[in-house]
Parts: C-alpha cells; structure tokens; sequence
C-alpha cells in the first residue's frame, strides 16, 4: 500500500519526526500547505503530523475539510508536543479536536523540543504568560504539563525519540 505523510512544523520537531517516519516507511511527504487533496486522494495510507499549539494540532483543519475524500483511507495523526506523554492531558487533546465525522481517526503523540530562543516573539510572550500564571499554583498540585513547562523555563530541550513513532509505524503496517 502506498502511503502520504502531510505535515505541518513550526520549529522543526514534527519535520524531525516525518522525516524518520518516512526512513521507515517510504512515505511520500508533502506539508499541508501545498497539499492538493486531488494528489492526496490518490494514495492508501494519509499520516497527518503537526504541533500541539494552545490544544489545538497543526494541519488538522486540512483533514477535517477533505474528510470527505479521505474517509475511505487509513488516517492517522502525529501530534507532537513538549509536554512529557500524559494519558488524561492527551485524552482531552483528543477530545478537543476529533469531534464528528472524524472521531475514530487514531491519534499519535511524540514529544518535541524546547527553545525559547527559537520561538516567535508571539509564543515566546504566551509561554511566558502561561509560566507566570503556573508559578503562582503550589507546585506539588502541578499536573503532567506543568512540571514539563516549569522545568523547561530558560532552556534549550530536544525530547525527541524515534520510538515514540513505534507504535504508530505498527498501526500503519497492519
């Protein structure tokens, strides 16, 4: 069966993830903002990877309005974030973005990386923001995400791990 990776990466974490995903699998790839669904149709197995940014997965819009060329393909998402995997807070990410039609899309999730400096003047300034308002809560009340983001503050972080593709790479081949 022949297979598309669509991808959307901010910061290159995600294209870190395609790219060894593709190594796997031999995957075409293309991001989603040159995705064409007439080209994308054309293929068996649709990945889409993208960034988990304020709870929403990059690129996911392209797969919620071409669902319906796509509904009869194997769909899988990739979403990669900085948080360390956490079952409750990856449930709610689901919940908040596969509703409807593409509820039983199975969903992935890989960690990301961590650098300030890297970040646009607009996320570096939320994740400040976000920062401030976690230092005020007691620490021993900090969920998952919260200690990932405190323990992150000032520093350059790569938490990414080619078996966090593992399982999807097992799903994609059945």
């Amino acid at each position: 069966m022949n297979g598309i990776i669509l991808y959307q990466s901010k910061y290159g974490a995600t294209k870190k993830y395609v790219d060894w995903l593709t190594e796997e699998t031999g995957f075409d790839i293309v991001e989603t903002k040159k995705a064409n669904i007439s080209d994308i149709s054309k293929y068996d197995i649709v990945v889409l990877a993208g960034g988990i940014y304020a709870s929403g997965i990059a690129g996911l819009s392209f797969l919620k309005k071409n669902f319906g060329s796509l509904k009869n393909k194997i769909i899988a998402v990739l979403c990669v974030g900085a948080s360390p995997y956490d079952q409750d807070a990856f449930s709610e990410i689901y919940k908040h973005n596969f509703k409807n039609e593409i509820s039983g899309i199975k969903c992935f999730y890989a960690r990301g990386t961590w650098d300030e400096e890297a970040m646009s003047f607009k996320d570096r300034t939320l994740c400040r923001m976000l920062q401030k308002a976690v230092a005020k809560q007691d620490p021993s009340t900090y969920q998952p995400w919260q200690k990932a983001l405190m323990c992150a503050v000032g520093q350059k972080c790569d938490w990414t791990d080619k078996r966090y593709l593992d399982e999807l790479v097992r799903y994609i081949k059945e």
